[in-house]
């Protein structure tokens, strides 16, 4: 990533930075592509930005970006152009790729990736398994000195508990947060969609709930008895928020990601037999929703996240059972989410930004999501009240697999800056580099 900066002063913007308390009118300065007093700035540019929300760089902890392996869904390149247009500075990689990254080359490969191509900063999460196979771990302390985050076999579950009884062990020594996406396969039973009457009306093959419910729990209890941590990936049903919810109380240290899909839809929509309604966890009830809502409400689930999952338009014109799970999120993300949660009062503004910034650092124990002097200049700034509509078409991703095309939406972010340079902008005085 290219770091020449330029000096600027952003003036009259609304600063929110849950994690430091801040909400406030005021002015905030960048040189050198770090955060410091206006007064301090030497040369400036000034960008005014008043009615606008300066925020610290949104963070999305669970992105599938395909690259290595399947580069004609998405690329790290074309992946961070998403991530930088939807507001998101940080994004984290998932490593269910071609091949799987579970070894240090693979790493290696990420972040070389990364530096030549991305415009955002990609961070590498690890296998928990080899090749995601769920029977040989992969060597957690040489893939986090090669630069790994987080370990995760997201797209598949660990089953073996006595393996993931020594991940979360070995997890906790090295300081690396272990994702895991919750689903026993054997209820799942290759399932399409959430077992209800909308499933069974389809005549499709069903996912209970109870495939998720029951590896949170086996989570939590390792977790608890192992004093570790563990967050659970995109979270679907309801009692799974209770378990979490009840957990949390007794002191577990376990955190939770929603999706906006998981926030926003259910399983009505898939009536349609749209496959962009197709994705895992599968779209569940009003009351899984309601639940969810609830959680991101009472701070149960901290972490709003993407599930960014890119396919071609032939690999989703299929019929329902046999398309890929999963749908493109990071550049409908905000928009959709200011709409739902901000502007119908379930979130106040402080809320709702401390899920893409404050929640996902604490979860990563990565130093980002708050806007401090002599840190690293990297910000999110919004429009709440511009009125739009999502334009599939218009997105810098590669695939175009969305459920939000043509919603009609309040509220986006108008520019995001990464190490103080405007990587996307769509203020009048100021050019982006997409």
């Amino acid at each position: 990533m290219n770091n020449n900066c330029k000096n600027y002063i952003l003036v009259g913007g609304r600063v929110v930075d849950p994690k430091n308390g801040v909400d406030k009118i005021m002015d905030i300065g960048i040189e050198n592509g770090l955060v410091c007093k206006p007064e301090q700035v030497t040369n400036p540019k000034i960008v005014n930005v008043q009615g606008l929300i300066i925020a610290p760089g949104f963070i999305d902890i669970h992105v599938h970006l395909r690259e290595p392996g399947a580069v004609d869904k998405e690329t790290i390149k074309t992946g961070s152009m998403a991530a930088a247009a939807g507001g998101f500075t940080t994004i984290l990689a998932m490593p269910n790729t071609k091949p799987a990254t579970d070894s240090v080359d693979t790493i290696e490969f990420l972040k070389r990736n990364a530096e030549e191509n991305a415009i955002v900063n990609v961070l590498p999460s690890c296998c928990i398994t080899k090749g995601l196979e769920g029977k040989v771990r992969t060597d957690l302390g040489e893939l986090k000195r090669a630069g790994a985050v987080a370990v995760t076999d997201d797209g598949k579950c660990v089953h073996n508990n006595q393996l993931m009884y020594q991940v979360l062990k070995d997890s906790k020594s090295y300081g690396l947060v272990v994702l895991d996406h919750c689903e026993d396969d054997n209820l799942a039973g290759g399932g399409a969609v959430h077992k209800g009457c909308w499933g069974d009306k389809c005549g499709l093959k069903t996912i209970p709930s109870a495939s998720e419910v029951v590896m949170v729990a086996r989570d939590i209890i390792l977790a608890e008895e192992l004093k570790s941590s563990i967050h659970i990936q995109h979270v679907s049903a309801v009692e799974s928020v209770i378990y979490i919810r009840e957990a949390q109380k007794r002191g577990v240290k376990v955190t939770v990601e929603a999706t906006p899909h998981h926030i926003t839809l259910t399983d009505e929509c898939v009536k349609t037999l749209d496959t962009n309604y197709k994705m895992n966890p599968p779209l569940r009830t009003e009351k899984d929703r309601q639940a969810i809502i609830e959680g991101l409400k009472d701070g149960t689930i901290s972490v709003i996240a993407t599930d960014h999952a890119p396919h071609t338009e032939s690999d989703k014109s299929v019929d329902f059972a046999h398309a890929p799970f999963g749908i493109i999120g990071l550049e409908a993300a905000v928009p959709v989410c200011l709409t739902e949660l901000y502007h119908k009062g379930i979130l106040n503004l402080s809320e709702f930004v401390s899920k893409f910034t404050k929640g996902p650092a604490e979860v990563l124990n990565i130093e980002a999501g708050s806007i401090e002097f002599g840190k690293k200049a990297d910000l999110t700034i919004i429009d709440v009240d511009i009125k739009h509509k999502i334009d599939k078409n218009k997105f810098y991703s590669k695939s175009r697999n969305t459920p939000f095309h043509d919603w009609n939406v309040k509220g986006k972010a108008v520019a995001t800056i990464v190490k103080g340079k405007f990587i996307y902008s769509e203020l009048e005085e100021i050019d982006g580099i997409i």
